[in-house]
């Protein structure tokens, strides 16, 4: 995982099914995730926000915006 291989890659490296690939990288994201502490935030925190109308092809009335 740490050479950025996707799963057919890897299953292909161990010989392994593809499906039996995604189950054991699964476990290995979820073990890893479990381990990691929780982030705290304290003190002054900034966020921005972005809004991003897509799309929306054809129907310009749609994308106006918003008052």
């Amino acid at each position: 995982m740490g050479l950025n291989l996707s799963n057919r890659q890897i299953a292909q490296e161990l010989d392994i099914n593809k499906d039996d690939a995604q189950k054991m990288t699964n476990q290995l994201r979820e073990s890893i995730f479990s381990r990691l502490p929780m982030a705290v935030l304290s003190g002054e925190v900034e966020a921005d926000e972005v809004y991003v109308v897509a799309g929306h092809k054809g129907n310009p009335e749609a994308v106006k915006k918003r008052p």
